[in-house]
């Protein structure tokens, strides 16, 4: 079972959560430090972003997790509160013998040709002509993706949907798609597990997972035509075109932004928790360990190579907390 959990304590002295497997490495380093500072262990289900929506709308847990952000009208139909927790980038990697990390490069059209099964072999003329001087064998690809609801997948077709309009038309973007080609993994984690265990394959996955697995990544031809590896600084340039302020709902997605610098697919992860607390206490606590991590997981979240939230946005979101979420008297959780 892929189903992850962080800390053993009781269920008095518990916060459970439950979806997206893309902040999975960050939340579980944060429920580390959290738990040793205030004995209060978060109970994490690293299921997929859909897992996630499901669960908090069937009220099993505390909070849900999903990389891909719901809309303001989804949120008020479900009575769900949504805000970004952290920042990331999808990544491609691949398992081809003797290419290590960064000694290759792909554009997005052709990373989508690759997906749906029209570029078979790694020494294509499309790649080829991407990378003058490596030489790629005539080995098959082996395509990898995601066999879950998976907000990963969301930024990851929503990516290849703005740069491809094959891609756009005959597929499209959500967190579950009909894959033209290939095998399928549950998690970052199965998605990663396969690419390493299959020559000629290729995958995509949330960075920390791709340096976890030891995983050789693709450098990315981006927006503004410029070659990047994926870091914090290419990370963070996407996410500094976010403007959360005027975000609906916080629902944002960062995928193909504009700057040299910017690594072309940029994600936020989001939480979600109901505006009408069944149990008031519960909710406060979660919303102790968000607000913790918020002041204080910034350091651990740049080790792995995440985007903290900016102070800005922080001090947004718990204002959203104290009007949105209440209990059934009416008075604020947080």
């Amino acid at each position: 079972m892929l189903g992850l959990s962080i800390g053993t304590a009781q269920a008095a002295d518990e916060i459970t959560g439950a979806g997206a497997t893309f902040p999975y490495p960050v939340y579980a380093k944060w429920a580390e430090a959290y738990k040793a500072e205030t004995g209060v262990s978060l109970n994490y289900q690293s299921i997929g972003s859909g897992g996630g929506i499901k669960q908090i709308k069937a009220h099993t847990v505390d909070f849900g997790a999903s990389d891909m952000p719901l809309e303001a009208a989804d949120l008020k139909a479900a009575g769900l509160v949504q805000w970004p927790m952290v920042m990331g980038g999808v990544v491609p990697v691949v398992n081809i013998p003797g290419i290590a990390a960064g000694a290759l490069e792909i554009d997005g059209p052709t990373l989508a040709a690759i997906y749906m099964g029209k570029i078979t072999k790694w020494n294509d003329p499309a790649l080829v002509a991407l990378n003058p001087g490596v030489k790629l064998p005539d080995q098959a690809i082996a395509v990898v993706h995601r066999a879950d609801g998976s907000g990963t997948t969301f930024l990851f077709t929503t990516y290849l949907s703005s740069v491809s309009a094959d891609w756009k038309k005959d597929i499209g973007a959500s967190t579950a798609v009909e894959w033209p080609t290939g095998l399928g993994g549950k998690g970052n984690e199965g998605v990663a597990n396969f690419t390493g265990q299959t020559p000629g394959s290729i995958g995509y996955v949330e960075y920390a997972y791709a340096l976890q697995n030891k995983l050789a990544w693709l450098k990315m031809k981006n927006h503004d035509g410029a070659v990047v590896a994926p870091e914090s600084k290419t990370f963070q340039s996407a996410a500094a075109n976010a403007d959360w302020a005027h975000a609906e709902g916080y629902h944002l997605v960062l995928t193909d932004q504009p700057g040299r610098d910017s690594w072309p697919i940029t994600g936020a992860s989001f939480i979600l928790m109901h505006s009408q607390a069944d149990q008031p206490a519960r909710a406060a606590a979660a919303l102790k360990f968000f607000a913790w991590s918020y002041a204080n997981g910034g350091a651990a979240a740049e080790k792995l190579d995440y985007v903290p939230m900016p102070q800005a946005v922080v001090q947004m979101v718990e204002k959203t907390w104290a009007d949105s979420i209440k209990g059934k008297d009416g008075k604020p959780v947080y």
